[in-house]
């Protein structure tokens, strides 16, 4: 069982995570958190231990087994009129990408748009989702998933899975764990200035960068040099002399 009391001491965030929410399942953390009226305080953070309906990118579903991971959703109420939206995702990325460092000294690197991999095994996934009007967020939701001590990964995948006890080879706490990502997500999202360190520290921890790639979204297959990702996080693609801004799509080496 995830143990509250020893989050919450290691918990140092002003509002992140201060509404906690804790439940054996739901179909959906994303969907529980985008649709509740009565979870609605900004920063409000629901982990369960289980997901009847978990899912990642593009409705993939997201398996996870219960009560060896972190399977948890940050609601944001804040004006996103100015914010950048991906620079979000590829921040949220950043933020747990410091906490493995932190805590179990692994090399991480991060793969466009969302995933958190160890040693080219894919140990962590970020999905946003939001309600709007109009030109107006009202409500953004953070769902993060990280495979923590699971032992193994029945199935077959585009990209291969792993856990952090799987490469750390000794059990994490999933409270310490959790805890140092929200300090590390409120740092990052606090940070008013935090366009262009986000994206330093983003770029830092991605190998592709300069490498020849495949991008694939739908029907569609193109090909080039993955030049840099742009002032938003997007991904620039150079195809002879010319480049090319890509929003969404899985990415792989060619």
């Amino acid at each position: 069982m995830f143990n509250i009391e020893e989050f919450d001491i290691k918990l140092d965030t002003e509002y992140i995570g201060r509404n906690f929410i804790y439940c054996d399942e739901v179909e959906s953390t994303n969907s529980v958190l985008l649709t509740s009226k009565e979870f609605n305080q900004n920063g409000t953070v629901l982990l369960s231990e289980f997901q009847s309906q978990g899912r990642g990118r593009k409705n993939r579903e997201w398996i996870s087994s219960s009560g060896q991971n972190l399977t948890f959703s940050i609601l944001l109420k804040e004006d996103f009129k100015d914010r950048k939206m991906n620079l979000i995702n590829l921040g949220s990325a950043v933020a747990i990408a410091q906490a493995i460092e932190n805590l179990c000294q692994l090399d991480v690197e991060l793969k466009w748009p969302n995933d958190v991999l160890v040693g080219k095994k894919k140990v962590a996934g970020i999905l946003l989702e939001s309600i709007s009007k109009g030109n107006k967020i009202n409500k953004l939701v953070i769902g993060i998933g990280v495979n923590v001590n699971q032992p193994n990964f029945p199935g077959k995948f585009d990209l291969p899975p792993t856990s952090l006890r799987k490469e750390f080879h000794l059990l994490i706490s999933r409270e310490r764990l959790l805890s140092e990502i929200l300090n590390n997500l409120e740092n990052v999202l606090s940070d008013r200035g935090k366009g262009e360190k986000i994206l330093s520290d983003w770029r830092a921890r991605c190998k592709m960068i300069g490498e020849k790639v495949k991008i694939i979204e739908d029907d569609n297959i193109i090909s080039g040099i993955f030049d840099d990702i742009d002032e938003n996080g997007f991904l620039v693609l150079k195809q002879n002399n010319k480049k090319e801004k890509i929003h969404y799509g899985d990415v792989s080496l060619r």
